[in-house]
């Protein structure tokens, strides 16, 4: 997605509260459903050009067991980019996403967004967001389809109204590509993100680590501790058919 450089810096005092003490055992740790294959309890929606809560043409749904990312009562995209957050931020975690892009994109959706979806993480909240805001500030673990031929990454980094640290660099570059593989066609394709708060974060498709980084901030160069979670509408139809969280601890990443 395009990065903008209009998005209203928000940052959460609730973010740390969200870590856990240091001498928590990731290993006991149990995993928390953060989609509990009925509805869409316990998430919240906000899509470009309406208030947050209102899921413009059903959007985002339950169907068959799996969140379904659809565009059936759309005539046009028009850019209604949307986001649906869990109500719960997060800051030190390991998230597991199940996810696969099928059908067509939506009447007039942008030639970039042909299966592209994402993950954001270290997000403000859908209220913080303004009614014309495209992408919540945030970090987005950014996930792409292939296109039947040709090399196509997945699990690569955006960044809307943020930066990060990368070797050692500072990147201002808004999109990176990982060292994934292309996934074509309909598979499922499993996405594992491991955030240490701001000091590390670890992108890993199907047991592979294809990127990492750490500090992730604002552009004003804040340091982002935490903060919610959200599943991206980017025009092209994407399931995801799970959603968990294991809290981790504080402490050095293993």
């Amino acid at each position: 997605m395009k990065k903008n450089s209009n998005i209203k810096r928000v940052l959460l005092a609730s973010f740390a509260m969200a870590s856990l003490p240091a001498k928590a055992d990731d290993h006991k740790e149990k995993w928390i459903q953060l989609f509990n294959g009925k509805d869409l309890s316990g998430w919240t929606v906000k899509i470009r050009g309406h208030e947050a809560g209102i899921n413009h043409n059903d959007t985002f749904a339950v169907k068959d067991g799996v969140i379904r990312v659809a565009y059936d009562k759309y005539d046009q995209f028009n850019e209604t980019f949307g986001h649906m957050f869990y109500n719960t931020p997060f800051s030190h975690y390991l998230l597991r996403v199940e996810y696969r892009f099928l059908g067509e994109q939506a009447p007039g959706g942008p030639a970039w967004a042909f299966r592209n979806s994402g993950v954001m993480i270290h997000g403000q909240t859908p209220e913080s967001m303004t009614k014309d805001q495209d992408f919540p500030n945030s970090i987005e673990v950014q996930v792409l389809g292939g296109k039947g031929e040709g090399k196509r990454t997945t699990g690569n980094l955006c960044t809307p109204g943020t930066d990060v640290i990368m070797d050692g660099k500072l990147l201002k570059r808004h999109c990176i590509s990982s060292k994934s593989k292309t996934y074509h066609g309909d598979q499922w394709v499993t996405l594992e993100v491991e955030v240490r708060g701001s000091k590390s974060i670890k992108h890993v498709i199907n047991g592979e680590t294809v990127m990492t980084y750490s500090k992730p901030q604002l552009d004003d160069g804040t340091l982002l501790e935490g903060g919610t979670i959200s599943l991206q509408s980017e025009s092209h139809p994407v399931e995801f058919r799970k959603v968990e969280l294991k809290k981790l601890s504080s402490g050095k990443a293993h």
